[in-house]
């Protein structure tokens, strides 16, 4: 027998399901949940992993704990939350683009060991966001939430703009669900309104910043995986997010936030 929802209720139900698929946060077991369409609701799912480090971040500042301490035990449970979903994917994508013929850089990012480029590049990604939290000293809840959603939100975009290259790959339902430029423009609303709450403490020129940064290092990491590959996988969708994440956070910090 089919249930059927009301619309409030399939909403929350495909939240759950895209809180199931993309973190390790505990939730309780859920009847009707459907995985196919949670790229949808990735941009929201962000926030909400912004949120949870951004009020971790500050209960550890009341406990008066150092700044790098903060920020490093932030990106340590930045990775637990995800279960390195997407730090993964970036590190597979970095040993793909390592390759130098064109035509071996899908088989090289299926395969399941980690190489040289994409220990690195985990490196690299860990480095940057905890030098840059280190630096943000003002805002530093709201620089986190909107890291995750720019992060999401370019995913979702790269889904929408390329084709996927790979039709029984793992991420080939993001781009079934995914057709249309309608279903990136709910993330981008929400971004907007949030980076707007900055003009409520008088930082126009910090919130016209973390729009206008934060959608192009989006759009552009998504073009730039696009423009290597010739399209995207779920591999480049992960790395889309974690580059995202960090380049924005270095963004902040070139702004004295």
């Amino acid at each position: 027998m089919t249930v059927k929802y009301k619309w409030y209720q399939r909403w929350f139900l495909n939240l759950v399901a895209s809180m199931t698929f993309y973190t390790c946060i505990p939730l309780p077991y859920m009847n009707g949940l459907e995985f196919r369409g949670v790229a949808r609701l990735a941009p929201l799912v962000g926030l909400i992993i912004g949120g949870i480090l951004g009020l971790v971040d500050i209960a550890m500042h009341y406990m008066n704990m150092p700044v790098l301490t903060r920020s490093a035990l932030v990106v340590s449970l930045w990775v637990g939350i995800t279960g390195g979903l997407h730090l993964d994917g970036a590190m597979d994508t970095a040993d793909g683009l390592a390759v130098g013929d064109p035509e071996r850089r899908l088989s090289v990012m299926t395969d399941s060991a980690t190489g040289a480029f994409g220990a690195m590049t985990a490196v690299v990604l860990l480095l940057l966001k905890t030098t840059a939290l280190n630096d943000i000293h003002q805002d530093r809840c709201l620089g986190l939430i909107l890291a995750c959603g720019w992060g999401r939100w370019g995913q979702v975009l790269a889904i929408a703009r390329y084709p996927y290259l790979k039709p029984t790959g793992k991420g080939a339902f993001h781009k079934q669900a995914i057709r249309s430029y309608w279903d990136v423009l709910p993330g981008l609303l929400l971004l907007l309104g949030l980076s707007s709450l900055l003009l409520l403490n008088h930082h126009l020129f910090l919130a016209l910043t973390t729009i206008l940064g934060g959608s192009a290092i989006a759009t552009l990491t998504g073009a730039w995986f696009n423009h290597k590959l010739g399209g995207h996988t779920g591999d480049t969708y992960g790395a889309v997010v974690e580059w995202t994440e960090a380049l924005f956070l270095c963004v902040l910090t070139a702004l004295g936030s």
